[in-house]
């Protein structure tokens, strides 16, 4: 006889109901039950069917005002981590059909003063059906002649209203400054100010002549998203072109969008995070950037935005750091998925980032680290360039700064870095 195959989702909670109650409505409502109990649901189905409760840990309130429409005095709110169990034979491996059961109704029961999703533990049979990245850190490093050391790239700034040909322009000036990835900013679609063709065909001459002449072809992440029924033909124009990435918004296409992708796509998929905010900045609604990972690496792309630190947008500099580990850590013997660093990001930040994650399996972007170098773009590449590699090396920033003039150039305009 087969045994079961479960999956372990991982909450934070504050209800009003005594929290073992609050637990039992948590799990009740994503798998058998109801608010009252109904003819056939038997003892035997809820033994086979129903999530249980694996562990309840009791924390202090948060103090903060509950989620509209939720019952009972704030000032009697009682908060914990609840974790439950899942049997997958209630929707099978199917990415769609776990985010029903694990984060469907959930979020808008009057229970709950809040409720988020902080961990996924999967069982195998999600790497059975999805294959995960297929390049990953490996394949991006091949693509881009790039063996070691960080992987150093822009995004096209000004993000939007650039014509095909000065965005070849810029380009031009990138690859000769010795990037390795630059990519549309997610703002940069289809529109018919610069349609996808018109720059494919654009920047892909810029690129081809630069290896003809190097022998090393930087990667360009096209912008592909779309409806779901155009990301295939999106992603054959830059590839019959010789483009060697495509970028997919996670959120806008969906997982199963991103999935479609990846079992038609012959080059790496770069996997923009776009709205995630919108589903994890309040601590009291959402997911975790920890949980919602997983599903982005199973979908399949090889890149995924962690955010930088120092950045400029809400998460602190824990949460990025704790970001980059997930990203980094195992799932399910699936291939690696490369975490991209980007927010703010410029060399200052090199050292104080490398002396965290302690590697250089990271794709970082700088948009005005670079473009906003006072001495130029080509500039800005290589104090990037020199910042990461003294980081790596264990140089000290102040021997850093006295043998690279780009790196001294981008703090006393960016300044001051961080050790």
């Amino acid at each position: 006889m087969t045994t079961p195959s479960y999956v372990t989702a991982t909450y934070i909670v504050e209800s009003q109901l005594d929290i073992h109650a609050a637990a039992e409505v948590l799990a009740g409502e994503q798998s058998t039950g109801t608010f009252v109990r109904v003819a056939r649901e038997s003892d035997e189905l809820r033994e086979r069917s129903a999530a249980r409760i694996v562990s309840i840990e009791e924390l202090a309130p948060s103090g903060l005002s509950p989620l509209p429409g939720a019952l009972g005095d704030p000032a009697l709110l009682k908060r914990a981590r609840i974790m439950l169990r899942f049997p997958l034979a209630n929707f099978g491996p199917s990415l769609p059909n776990l985010l029903a059961a694990v984060a469907g109704n959930l979020f808008e029961l009057k229970e709950f003063a809040a409720v988020k999703l902080v961990d996924l533990d999967l069982p195998y049979e999600f790497a059975e059906r999805y294959p995960g990245p297929a390049f990953g850190v490996e394949g991006t490093r091949r693509l881009m002649s790039r063996p070691t050391g960080a992987m150093v790239g822009t995004i096209v700034k000004p993000s939007i209203g650039l014509s095909p040909a000065e965005l070849a322009e810029l380009v031009g000036e990138l690859v000769e400054a010795g990037i390795d990835f630059i990519k549309d900013d997610e703002l940069q679609a289809n529109g018919p100010g610069a349609p996808l063709a018109e720059r494919v065909r654009a920047v892909m001459p810029v690129i081809e002549r630069y290896a003809d002449k190097t022998g090393r072809k930087p990667m360009y992440a096209f912008n592909i998203t779309d409806d779901i029924g155009r990301l295939e033909a999106n992603h054959d124009l830059v590839v019959g072109a010789g483009g060697t990435c495509v970028m997919a918004c996670i959120n806008m296409v969906g997982l199963a969008g991103v999935e479609f992708l990846r079992r038609h796509s012959t080059v790496p998929i770069h996997g923009h995070r776009a709205m995630f905010g919108a589903i994890s900045r309040s601590s009291q609604v959402g997911f975790t950037f920890r949980a919602w990972q997983k599903l982005a690496r199973l979908s399949g792309v090889d890149h995924l935005h962690t955010n930088g630190i120092s950045n400029k947008f809400y998460e602190s500099d824990a949460e990025v750091l704790d970001s980059i580990a997930a990203v980094r850590e195992p799932l399910l013997g699936l291939g690696t998925t490369v975490p991209v660093l980007s927010s703010g990001q410029w060399a200052g930040l090199a050292h104080a980032t490398y002396n965290e994650i302690h590697t250089t399996d990271v794709l970082v972007l700088a948009g005005g680290g670079i473009h906003g170098h006072p001495d130029g773009s080509a500039a800005g590449v290589r104090s990037m360039r020199d910042a990461w590699e003294s980081a790596a090396a264990g140089d000290s920033l102040a021997t850093a700064e006295d043998r690279s003039p780009a790196l001294r150039r981008a703090i006393e305009t960016f300044g001051p870095a961080r050790v």
